[in-house]
């Protein structure tokens, strides 16, 4: 009977059991691991999402500071700044989808400003001949091809840089639209199918605006979701890999190149609709709010690489900035600062986050 009891005080007592056979809980080590490595994984998920994200929530607190602040709280949250807002980024927009093109393939391209410029220009000057819309925009895509296909020529068959390509390319488009304007915008009869195309409304959203945000669809679907989009990402992520494998990396920055010139002209065709004229001087003051907004973007949606989606992110990020600063009657030259300062953060996030995800 003494034996038999100390059995059973054993077994109720064993490691496999607490008598009535329920599981025993792990020990406390595996329990502490556990937590800890749930722990990481939510953290990691927190870092990432901030990541991706950041430049958006960051975009909402600027415009709610505008919205509650006594300088700008009567004009900033109304529905005519929301739209003019909306209106007025989308020529920014498909010209920094334009640049975004190249710098995929880590190719420069400083003529985007000139390009569209020279676009509005040439199209202005010919619809007030009496040419017609459709002809008129014929001829911007057929601008934007031509340049951007001498740029891709110069670069990827003479081997010179894209840097010093493309600021060539830039002062002779200066010069190009010196000559043409003599320094002065041009007086410009332009037809009202153009004009209304840049003012209209759809459902109260600007007309404008929807077309930005179908460019960067179609982009956006070209560069994530079709053998050519992953060729291109290829080339940029690692140009000897890319050479390795096979794949006509001339061929494809050539492309990026023309694809870009063909998205800055229509940038420019934009231009013209909405401001119903053309400067000879607004190539300048479009090329460093698309750089600043190309870099940003790889701070935004895919930490660490150009995309579209972060790109138009942080066109309005910059535009919501600039746009609550001038209705708070700050000096203009705080614009400057603000859009050379987003530049500067905008690359230096850039190289951070993508050693980051090459690391």
């Amino acid at each position: 009977m003494n034996h038999i009891a100390e059995t059973d005080i054993d077994t109720a007592g064993s490691p496999g059991s607490r008598g009535s056979g329920s599981p025993v809980p792990p020990p406390a080590t595996e329990v502490q691991e556990q937590k800890a490595a749930e722990s990481r994984t939510f953290k990691a998920r927190f870092v990432a999402f901030l990541e991706a994200y950041a430049l958006l929530v960051l975009l909402v607190v600027i415009a709610l500071f505008f919205c509650f602040w006594s300088e700008t709280s009567s004009t900033f949250p109304t529905l005519a700044n929301l739209r003019i807002l909306l209106a007025s980024q989308a020529v920014i927009g498909v010209i920094s989808l334009g640049l975004l093109l190249p710098l995929l393939c880590q190719e420069f391209d400083l003529s985007v400003g000139n390009i569209a410029a020279l676009t509005a220009i040439l199209v202005a000057d010919f619809v007030s001949g009496g040419g017609n819309v459709v002809a008129a925009i014929v001829l911007a895509l057929v601008i934007g091809m031509a340049i951007g296909g001498v740029n891709a020529l110069i670069v990827t068959r003479l081997h010179v840089n894209g840097v010093i390509t493309t600021l060539g390319m830039s002062t002779i488009l200066t010069g190009v639209i010196l000559q043409q304007t003599g320094g002065l915008a041009p007086s410009s009869d332009i037809p009202p199918a153009l004009t209304n195309f840049g003012i209209g409304m759809i459902g109260g959203v600007p007309v404008i605006f929807i077309t930005l945000i179908v460019i960067a669809a179609i982009t956006y679907f070209v560069l994530c979701h079709t053998s050519l989009g992953r060729q291109i990402y290829a080339v940029g992520s690692n140009l000897e890999a890319a050479k390795l494998v096979g794949l006509r990396t001339d061929g494809l920055k050539a492309a990026t190149f023309v694809a870009g010139g063909v998205l800055c002209a229509l940038g420019g065709l934009l231009y013209l609709s909405r401001a119903g004229g053309a400067s000879p001087n607004v190539g300048m003051t479009f090329t460093l709010p698309a750089f600043a907004a190309a870099f940003l973007s790889a701070a935004a949606v895919r930490p660490g690489r150009f995309n579209v989606w972060g790109t138009i992110v942080a066109v309005y990020f910059l535009a919501v900035l600039n746009n609550g600063l001038n209705l708070a009657g700050v000096d203009p030259y705080v614009n400057d600062w603000v859009n050379g300062g987003a530049l500067i953060v905008g690359v230096a996030l850039a190289t951070v986050l993508y050693r980051r995800r090459t690391t």
